[in-house]
């Protein structure tokens, strides 16, 4: 018996932001002048995205005067630490992931006390009593449920969450699990003007996701799933907490080193999958370099990856969510049937894979 997706809800917070306004913002919290102003206008316009949403205001301005969550003066000084970050995280992850739930939930016809699972994901924020607790207690979850937390794995973490909630709907056919990931990327914003911050800075974004996975005979069917780790990229994407918010190690070298492990387990991937005969890709939204070096590993065509362009554009890099942006799309896209390959990359450097099969 394969456990299925039934339903997948997702949520951004308020009105999205263009990239281009995003990097007004940018220029003055870098303090940059004329020529480091191009050189960023240039990253933001090569991104592949147009808009990303965040749960602070601030980023939509770049007069300081405007500013809320940061301090009102150029040098944004004193930088908010870590503390007013998970503050944020607190107060506003809860809103986001209500709305997600709620959607999921009615998509997939289930009320909240038949659910027996839950499995919360986050890499951008946590604390206990964690945010599991208040989704139980305020959208009428049962008080004996079981709940899982996975917290700090990074973009991958979703394929963690969903193999989970397959080995437990494997082992209890009633089982109802809610899988929810939210990520607030944006309150750990770092204006040290690295190339790391750069990047990171140019591709993240907020969102909220979660996923109904049951015993069912329709929606996404999980089918197999394989994980690598590639220990030549470890030092290329990590992910460390800071006393200024959490701080991301994010090299520019990750596409082709990705795109090198990829070619290493070609094989393995074929033998395992048959990736030649599948037709279907949600590959994770990394940024705009990592898709097209997954499709070039591959010989994928962009059109069989066109839901994670569209993820990427619309809503940027939401780490864990964002695999299931793309997944949601996949279920209700009518036209789509057959199996489906997912991938999704992290700190590690580590590789997830997962075949669904839309029935």
């Amino acid at each position: 018996m394969n456990s299925h997706l039934v339903s997948i809800g997702t949520a951004n917070p308020g009105e999205g932001i263009p990239q281009m306004q995003i990097s007004n913002f940018m220029k003055i919290a870098h303090g940059l002048d004329e020529a480091g102003s191009r050189v960023l206008n240039f990253v933001y316009r090569q991104s592949g995205i147009d808009q990303r949403f965040s749960v602070l205001e601030d980023f939509r301005y770049d007069n300081p005067e405007l500013f809320e969550f940061f301090p009102k003066n150029k040098e944004l000084s004193p930088f908010p630490g870590t503390k007013k970050r998970m503050e944020v995280f607190q107060a506003r992850g809860f809103d986001l992931t209500k709305s997600a739930v709620m959607q999921c939930l009615q998509n997939g016809l289930c009320y909240p006390n038949e659910v027996t699972h839950l499995i919360l994901v986050s890499c951008t924020g946590m604390f206990a009593p964690g945010l599991e607790l208040k989704i139980i207690h305020e959208m009428g979850l049962r008080t004996d449920i079981e709940r899982y937390a996975i917290h700090f794995m990074g973009c991958y973490a979703a394929f963690n969450a969903l193999k989970l909630a397959d080995k437990i709907c494997q082992a209890k056919s009633k089982a109802k699990v809610l899988v929810i990931s939210v990520e607030l990327c944006t309150i750990h914003f770092q204006k040290e003007y690295t190339e790391d911050n750069l990047l990171a800075n140019a591709i993240f974004g907020d969102g909220a996701a979660a996923a109904l996975v049951t015993g069912s005979k329709s929606g996404l069917a999980i089918q197999k799933y394989d994980s690598q780790l590639f220990k030549n990229g470890e030092e290329d994407m990590a992910w460390t907490i800071g006393d200024f918010g959490f701080e991301m190690k994010l090299s520019k070298y990750v596409p082709e080193l990705l795109h090198r492990g990829l070619q290493k387990i070609q094989d393995h991937l074929e033998k395992r999958f048959h990736i030649s005969e599948i037709k279907n890709f949600a590959i994770h939204p990394g940024g705009k370099q990592i898709l097209q070096k997954v499709e070039e590993a591959f010989g994928i065509g962009m059109k069989d990856n066109r839901h994670s362009h569209e993820v990427l554009r619309n809503s940027g890099n939401m780490s864990s969510a964002s695999i299931l942006f793309v997944l949601k799309k996949w279920l209700e896209e009518e036209e789509a049937s057959g199996p489906i390959l997912a991938m999704g990359f992290g700190p590690g450097l580590t590789l997830e894979t997962m075949l669904l099969d839309k029935e």
